[in-house]
C-alpha cells in the first residue's frame, strides 16, 4: 500500500479541519461579544444636603432647562430617592460625575471679600476641597435668588461650568450678591 493515503480508521481530514475552524470562529464571536458588551450604568447616590429652596420656581425652571450633555458629560441617573433640584452627568458609565444641586443654603465660606469668578454673566464662588487629596471642586452661583452648586471632577475642563452658566443666565434672573459678614 502506498504511503500517501493511509486510512487509520479516524475521521476524515476535512471533518477535523472544519471542526477546528468552527471552534476558532466560535471563540472569536464570543470574544467580540464580550468586548462590545457594556457594563450597565450605576445610578449616582447623592447624599442628602440641606436645600430649602430646591422646589422653588427658579430651581424648577433650571432643572427643566438642563441639557442632556455638558461637554463630554451625558445626563446620568440618580439613585432614588433623588434629592429635589439635583442632576448629574458622566463622561463614561461609572466615571466621576458632574453634579448640580439647586436651592442650597449660602455657603458658610462666602463672606465679604471672597473672590468671585464670572463665567458668561454668572458669578461663581469656589469652595475649597474638604480634604487635601480631594480632586473635585465645588462652585456656587452667588448672584441668583437661589444658590446653585456645581461639583466638578478633576480634569473636567471649563465646558460644564460654561454651558451650565448659559442655562442659568437664561432661566434665573440675576440679583445682587449677598455674602455673609467677614470674621
Amino acid at each position: 500500500m502506498p504511503n500517501a493515503e493511509r486510512d487509520l480508521g479516524g475521521p476524515p481530514r476535512a471533518l477535523i479541519i472544519a471542526a477546528v475552524a468552527l471552534a476558532v470562529a466560535s471563540i472569536g464571536v464570543i470574544l467580540a461579544l464580550a468586548a462590545t458588551r457594556h457594563t450597565p450604568e450605576q445610578p449616582i447616590a447623592l447624599p442628602a444636603a440641606p436645600a430649602p429652596q430646591a422646589t422653588t420656581p427658579p430651581c424648577q425652571a433650571l432643572v427643566a432647562a438642563l441639557p442632556q450633555q455638558l461637554g463630554d458629560y451625558r445626563r446620568a441617573p440618580i439613585a432614588q430617592p433623588a434629592p429635589h433640584g439635583a442632576s448629574a452627568w458622566r463622561a463614561t458609565p461609572n466615571s466621576e460625575p458632574v453634579i448640580m444641586r439647586c436651592g442650597l443654603e449660602r455657603p458658610a465660606e462666602f463672606v465679604v471679600g471672597s473672590p468671585i469668578q464670572v463665567v458668561d454673566r454668572v458669578q461663581w464662588f469656589e469652595v475649597a476641597a474638604q480634604s487635601a487629596g480631594e480632586a473635585r471642586s465645588t462652585w456656587y452661583t452667588v448672584d441668583r435668588p437661589v444658590y446653585v452648586a456645581l461639583t466638578l471632577p478633576a480634569g473636567s475642563g471649563p465646558t460644564p461650568i460654561q454651558q451650565l452658566s448659559e442655562v442659568i443666565d437664561r432661566t434665573i434672573a440675576a440679583v445682587p450678591i449677598d455674602p455673609a459678614p467677614a470674621g
